[in-house]
């Protein structure tokens, strides 16, 4: 019987070593996956700070192109006034209104 006991104590011995070997193989593993998940955390948290200064980069220029169109729009507004067409006739064609008395430059 003494035989017997002994078997008991090595099998039970050895279900205690495979139990942590085992454990420590998943305590690994889980380390593992858990330094993957915290290295694509990181280039996650770049890719989202480059998107954002794309996003406002963009938001910039959109800004500037709203200014521009009503830019364009108060351009277009004035030129259609009869003051913008009095001007050219006055610059590009040398026209005047007849109370007016016109100067040129000698060269």
């Amino acid at each position: 019987m003494g035989n017997s006991k002994k078997k008991r104590k090595t099998k039970r011995n050895r279900k205690i070593g495979y139990n942590s070997l085992g454990m420590l193989a998943i305590a690994l593993v889980v380390l593992v996956l858990l330094g993957g998940l915290i290295h694509e955390s990181r280039n996650l948290r770049e890719r989202l700070a480059v998107y954002d200064a794309k996003a406002a980069t963009i938001e910039q220029e959109i800004e500037n192109e709203q200014a521009r169109t009503e830019d364009i729009d108060k351009l277009k507004e004035y030129m259609q006034t009869d003051e913008y067409v009095e001007e050219i006739a006055r610059e590009k064609l040398g026209l005047a209104k007849d109370n007016e008395t016109v100067f040129k430059k000698e060269q």
